[in-house]
């Protein structure tokens, strides 16, 4: 590992960089992880970096020793925080940071111990304005990491066109109307859920649209190749002096993260050293999707009647007013030597498992991007925020997976995990998960469109 005063010259040796970035990410586990992912690739090419993070969520600064913590009042009030509604505490967590003082002191004290010279920029989650605009205010610049793909920030900048051209709020009769301005996406792709407050969206879309305007450049966790023509559509409407997609930035961090907010169960790793090359279906629905006690019993059933070895993630909190597994009886012997339950997965390694043949996921866009990376195909179940829009690229415009739709039926789900590992339509899609795989490792190769844009970041940072 580089130190923090250095950076390759391109033949191993290292050369002094002199320069901090500070990082600041949304407190939840898809904002952290490619933050901390990010962080780490800077660290590794000679940035110093000092992590600015809430009390909601915290990290552990122990699992981090490269990096410099600072903790930062969020004011979330308490039942705020325990009605886990992200957009609720979004809008909480900036107005008060957005009130004079803690976050303008905590940012003035990093910038007082390593000195404006050094401190280049500040990277943020284009949801934390407040952050970006009390930044401005004592002239550090800020750049803007989009965790989520560029379709969905395209779809972001569309929000106030797809209100007025009458897509939102969404009509029933209207769900399956094809947006022709964004394609191929239908309605019933757009944001969040039918029952969501698009009002309040439009405020948080807002807000962080103004965010990405008023800072130096736009980093995507995507690459070119995947997502060309969205990339295009955002790189003519932005007035943003640069946009990057410097994904898969959980390919170009160096070490593992320790950015999880769950411990990870490790014993799945052993357990399928023991499965067939291609045998596994993986299932997780990542860190904040739930569903209830009647859903979880057709789950647990599909996949026993599946007939095929699954690794399925059931988190404590996944069945909405429990905190037990609520697995039914008898399930345990009816999967015995084929299935196995964790309460949480260290997700990059199962997918990059020989034995995992598929996965079938909540299509959250670091899940998703991580299952393409490594040629796995996908069984998509998406609940709200940007899923459903990365489901119907998956399924529309990428062909390496399908939806599950409809309720949670256990034939349903028999039939789809078949389909996926089994059937022809499984086939296909696997092969095209392949080929995506290779445009992944292109775009990490020395002269890749990532490495590029790395590159292209380290310098605008150096710049500034």
């Amino acid at each position: 590992m580089a130190s923090a005063q250095e950076s390759s010259n391109g033949d191993g040796r290292r050369r002094p960089l002199g320069r901090r970035v500070l990082v600041f990410p949304l407190p939840f586990q898809g904002h952290i992880n490619p933050m901390l992912q990010l962080a780490d690739a800077l660290h590794s090419r000679g940035l110093a970096v000092t992590v600015l993070h809430t009390r909601f969520n915290a990290l552990d600064p122990a699992l981090h020793p490269e990096f410099t913590f600072v903790a930062v009042p969020d004011g979330i009030p308490a039942d705020v925080a325990a009605s886990g509604s992200v957009i609720s505490i979004i809008l909480a967590m900036n107005a008060a940071m957005e009130e004079p003082g803690p976050v303008r002191d905590a940012l003035a004290s990093v910038l007082g111990e390593t000195g404006k010279r050094t401190a280049a920029c500040l990277f943020i989650d284009a949801n934390l304005l407040a952050v970006q605009k009390a930044a401005t205010a004592l002239g550090l610049p800020t750049m803007v990491l989009r965790s989520a793909s560029a379709a969905c920030f395209s779809c972001f900048l569309a929000y106030p066109m797809l209100h007025q051209n009458g897509y939102l709020p969404p009509k029933e009769s209207q769900l399956y109307t094809p947006v022709k301005e964004l394609p191929p996406l239908r309605v019933r792709d757009l944001f969040i859920s039918s029952s969501s407050n698009h009002e309040m969206m439009r405020k948080v879309l807002a807000r962080a649209t103004e965010a990405v305007m008023n800072s130096k450049a736009l980093v995507i966790n995507t690459f070119d190749a995947l997502e060309t023509a969205e990339l295009e559509r955002i790189r003519r409407e932005l007035d943003v002096a640069v946009v990057l997609a410097v994904g898969p930035l959980h390919k170009l961090s160096t070490r593992s993260t320790g950015s999880s907010l769950l411990r990870e169960d490790r014993s799945c790793i052993e357990w399928l050293d023991t499965q067939p090359t291609g045998s596994v279906l993986y299932v997780s629905f990542g860190s904040l999707t739930s569903m209830d006690a009647a859903e979880l019993l057709e789950v647990a059933w599909g996949l026993a009647n599946s007939g095929q070895p699954f690794l399925w993630v059931v988190r404590r909190d996944l069945v909405r007013g429990s905190h037990g597994s609520d697995l039914p009886e008898g399930f345990a012997l009816a999967v015995e030597g084929r299935g196995k339950v964790i309460p949480w997965a260290p997700q990059q390694e199962v997918l990059a498992h020989p034995a995992v043949g598929g996965f079938w996921t909540h299509n959250g866009w670091n899940s998703t991007l991580e299952s393409i990376s490594e040629g796995i195909p996908m069984i998509c179940r998406p609940q709200f925020a940007d899923q459903m829009m990365n489901t119907r690229y998956v399924e529309a415009a990428w062909g390496v997976g399908f939806e599950l739709e409809g309720e949670l039926k256990r034939n349903k789900i028999e039939e789809a995990v078949r389909k996926l590992m089994k059937d022809a339509k499984g086939v296909v899609a696997r092969e095209r998960a392949h080929e995506l795989k290779k445009k992944v490792e292109s775009c990490l190769e020395s002269g890749g469109s990532s490495l590029l844009a790395i590159d292209k970041l380290i310098g605008q940072i150096l710049s500034l």
